[in-house]
């Protein structure tokens, strides 16, 4: 069962924006309820709280995963570093076409070098002071919604 994930304007803003230039062969694709053998398109949000003071090691850590997580067949949607408000709570969102994808991004993710390096990294500079992860279900009709011109 997905998990809401409160979060500000800003996040959303910066995940429609992604949704919007979203490459389509990166093969992620909505799938309907009328589809004999549904798969269920799934988004991870993982909700960080870092030592602000460190900043710059999570940017180095977030630029690793860019590498990373598509190599090992997750779909990243982004990472966020606080810009206004918190100074301490960064995102990431990587998404999976199923249960059954991310499990199988997991174990690519345990073997994968660079991987475990990054988590290495992360654990020896102690940037990330909490760590939290929700699964979400897209409702594919208001995803990527770009906002329309406003007269003035």
């Amino acid at each position: 069962m997905p998990y809401a994930v409160s979060s500000g304007a800003t996040l959303m803003a910066h995940v429609s924006a992604a949704a919007e230039t979203w490459p389509s062969h990166q093969g992620l694709q909505w799938h309907n309820d009328d589809s004999e053998h549904q798969a269920m398109t799934i988004t991870c949000f993982i909700r960080y709280e870092i030592d602000p003071f460190q900043k710059e090691a999570f940017r180095q850590y977030a630029r690793a995963w860019g590498r990373i997580i598509p190599r090992c067949g997750g779909h990243l949607l982004g990472y966020f570093l606080p810009h206004e408000g918190s100074n301490f709570e960064a995102w990431g969102l990587i998404a999976f076409d199923s249960l059954a994808a991310y499990e199988a991004y997991r174990g690519h993710l345990k073997s994968d070098p660079e991987g475990r390096a990054n988590f290495e990294f992360a654990q020896r500079e102690r940037f990330i002071l909490r760590e939290e992860r929700r699964f979400t279900e897209v409702v594919p009709e208001t995803f990527g919604q770009a906002a329309l011109k406003v007269p003035t």
